[in-house]
Parts: structure tokens; sequence; C-alpha cells
């Protein structure tokens, strides 16, 4: 086990402890390497290199039409009581003479919603991100969101969600390119 998980797996098993049960119950014996093996993969946006992320896959291309990928589910965890939120994420951008493989855009979005977040910060951290290397005419990133720390404590409302958006370059300049995204997006 490495030093990552054992530290994990103690903070776990000192948790279950502090708040009132029993670490040596059956059925927690084996929760904090469990926990920790999950808090590895929610967490390892932070060991990812967008280099590696994108691996090569912008290409030239003579394309000036608007490139959507929408209904990219999410999860992250709140960086303030680090409990999930999750939901789908749309991106658009409108090239420049460059284009990135598709698949990319969910990669980015993963490499981001996997470190503690606020939903605010993501939409924005994606948005400039594609507008950083591909360097587009205008880049649109819309995200929806439910956050358990809104509907498991505090207000408990079940059934609301939060939505951001990020738009940069000609989605923020022109209300007609602007409309023509959230069209394909409401879809």
């Amino acid at each position: 086990m490495s030093e990552k998980i054992e530290k994990l797996a103690d903070l776990t098993k000192s948790l279950i402890k502090t708040i009132g049960e029993d670490p040596n119950r059956e059925g927690l014996v084996k929760t904090p390497q469990r926990v920790a093996k999950a808090w590895t993969h929610f967490s390892q946006g932070y060991n990812s290199k967008l280099e590696s992320v994108i691996n090569g896959a912008i290409f030239n291309e003579d394309c000036t039409d608007m490139v959507v990928v929408r209904d990219i589910e999410f999860f992250s965890m709140c960086e303030h009581h680090m409990i999930p939120f999750f939901g789908r994420a749309h991106v658009g951008y409108l090239p420049n003479g460059k284009v990135i493989g598709l698949s990319k855009i969910p990669r980015i979005v993963d490499m981001y919603s996997r470190r503690l977040q606020v939903q605010e910060r993501l939409t924005h951290e994606v948005a400039s991100t594609l507008n950083e290397v591909l360097d587009p005419v205008g880049v649109a990133v819309v995200m929806e969101g439910r956050h358990l720390c809104m509907q498991m404590r505090g207000v408990a409302k079940q059934n609301s969600f939060a939505s951001t958006s990020s738009m940069l370059g000609q989605f923020r300049k022109s209300s007609e390119t602007r409309a023509e995204f959230l069209s394909i997006i409401r879809k």
C-alpha cells in the first residue's frame, strides 16, 4: 500500500472513531482503505498535466464553424464541505485555424473537476484552458450541477441545481453567437 493510501486510511479511521463509531466493526474494517482509494480517484486531477491530457491532439484545420460538445458528465468535490457535486458541462468554441480532438474536451473537464472545487472556478478553468491552447475566436462553457452540500445539509433543497457560465471572445461580444450556442445545448 502506498504512503498516500496509508495516510488517507489512517485519517479515515480517526474520523470513524471521532464520530463515535467502531472502526473494528465488521462493516467498517475495510472502509478506511476503500475511502483512501476513492479519494485518490477523486483527487487525481492534481496529478494530471494538461500536455498529457491533450497528448498532441491539436490540429491545424481551416474550420470556422462552431464546435460543441454537450452533456459531458462530471463530478467534483466541493472545497467548502468536501461533499460531491455533479452534473453536466457544455463546451463550445469557434476555431481560428486549430481544432482539438473531441475526446480531449471531456478529459479537460475531468482534469479540473477531480480536484477540490467550486463550480464557478471549474467553469472558468475549462474555458480559459481551451482559450489558451487553441487561441479560438471564442469559447463558451456552461455547467449545471447538483450540490450535495446544499441538498444534504444546510438549506436541504433536494431539487436545486446551480448553473454557471464562462463566455470568452465572440461568445461574450455577440448575442447572436451566444444564442446559437445556448440553443444547441438546450436541444
